[in-house]
């Protein structure tokens, strides 16, 4: 939902392996063009270094995606809004997102879900195989932390002799892995650092995705002060709360990126959280603690698929002011990308002054953050299904990135060989 409160003008927040060989092999036009045709221009070693330090449209730059990717990162990564990249869709960047979704899938195929089994909620392979066991194809990467969630919801304490399946408070969420490759540290410009978080899965985080009302980001902070940064109040527990056995992902988050600041940090360095749904919403958590717990962090950069609402207006302005980069990836017929509570959009209303004081300051009142991709279910011929489930599935966000072209052009017949048998049947394609 939606509300008009004001006049002012919109404030949007700026917010971006090898890959498998189906999915580039897909990326051809249809009738339309899918990124602009950039002249061949070589440059001097300082001009180079320049245009690096001071990125500039990218229709300057070389025709080549490697050389063009490494050259020019920090745009692909969000530097300039990703102005210019998006409509039509650049496919160096559409390759790029759809690398990340494929580490949010490793997540999703890592996680056991089977509630009678022994390791239920746990990661089912061992770190040093799980991204080669999940058949995403050669990433360059390596997996260097195992991540855990713990739920903070208080329950009666007979929820505790539930089964297993309904009680378990604690359960494997992601991981974080570095780029070890020297091939592909060259062909990426720097060292990423990919941190990868699953969608809800266990009993309890759905019942902490349930509690919509606002809370303060900062535990110090007053809620009824006017302009204080705020945040859904499920995600902020779960990204939060720990137990006696197992620390929060907060201080699992820190631990690791203090770890790897202090090995790498003298190296071009990246941080890319990536996540689908509840994920997306605590990699966007995640980036904001990044940026505030480390003030001369790297650049770190979130790609989101499917992401519910996380935080008000004042949270947007503190991802903002921080230069936290975040690209959400919106299917317009998802509806989880538009929950929780409602959005106040500021438009020439001529509403008396007080109300958008009221309305702002209600614990219901969240603000999108990020710039945003907007695709659509409904312009792929190929989806059959279009029920709410499909509609949120992460196979379904990768298969409207690798169609869409631009706001004319909305999808082309390639895309289709993106996906799997498996993820064919499962999205009824026609």
């Amino acid at each position: 939902m939606r509300l008009t409160i004001s006049s002012r003008p919109s404030c949007t927040l700026p917010s971006a392996s090898k890959h498998l060989e189906n999915i580039t092999a897909s990326a051809r036009p249809c009738c339309c063009t899918t990124s602009t045709r950039l002249p061949t221009q070589s440059y001097s070693p300082m001009e180079s270094l320049h245009r690096i330090k001071h990125p500039t449209a990218l229709s300057s730059l070389t025709c080549n995606p490697s050389l063009r990717l490494r050259k020019n990162w920090m745009e692909y990564q969000g530097l300039n809004n990703w102005e210019g990249l998006l409509d039509p869709l650049d496919d160096t960047l559409r390759k790029e997102i759809l690398r990340y979704g494929q580490f949010v899938e490793a997540a999703y195929r890592s996680f056991d879900f089977d509630p009678s089994s022994p390791t239920y909620a746990n990661c089912k392979y061992p770190r040093n195989s799980l991204l080669n066991r999940c058949r995403i194809g050669e990433t360059g990467y390596r997996m260097t932390k195992n991540l855990r969630a713990t739920c903070g919801i208080q329950l009666p304490s007979w929820f505790d002799r539930a089964p297993s399946w309904v009680s378990t408070r604690s359960s494997w969420i992601g991981y974080v892995a570095v780029c070890q490759d020297k091939e592909e540290i060259s062909r990426l410009g720097r060292r990423d650092v990919v941190i990868a978080y699953r969608g809800t899965a266990t009993c309890l985080e759905w019942l902490e995705n349930l509690r919509a009302t606002l809370t303060c980001l900062n535990e110090d902070d007053d809620s009824n002060n006017v302009g204080v940064p705020m945040v859904e109040r499920g995600f902020q527990s779960i990204y939060t709360s720990g137990t006696a056995t197992c620390p929060s992902l907060r201080d699992m988050i820190r631990e690791e990126i203090s770890r790897v600041i202090q090995m790498y940090g003298d190296e071009p360095l990246s941080f890319t959280i990536s996540g689908h749904s509840l994920g997306a919403a605590l990699a966007t958590l995640t980036a904001c603690d990044i940026n505030s717990t480390f003030p001369n962090a790297p650049m770190v950069t979130v790609i989101s698929f499917g992401g519910p609402r996380v935080g008000n207006k004042s949270f947007r302005c503190q991802l903002d002011k921080s230069g936290t980069r975040i690209l959400r990836i919106v299917n317009s017929d998802d509806l989880i990308t538009k929950v929780p509570g409602f959005v106040a959009i500021d438009d020439e209303g001529g509403l008396p002054s007080w109300l958008p004081r009221r309305v702002e300051d209600t614990p219901w009142v969240y603000a999108d953050v990020g710039r945003e991709l907007r695709l659509s279910s409904k312009e792929s011929p190929y989806l059959n299904k279009r029920d709410v489930a499909t509609c949120h599935e992460l196979s379904t966000y990768l298969h409207l990135v690798n169609g869409f072209v631009s706001s004319t052009c909305p999808f082309r017949a390639t895309a289709k060989k993106m996906l799997n048998k498996h993820h064919r049947e499962k999205l009824g394609f026609r």
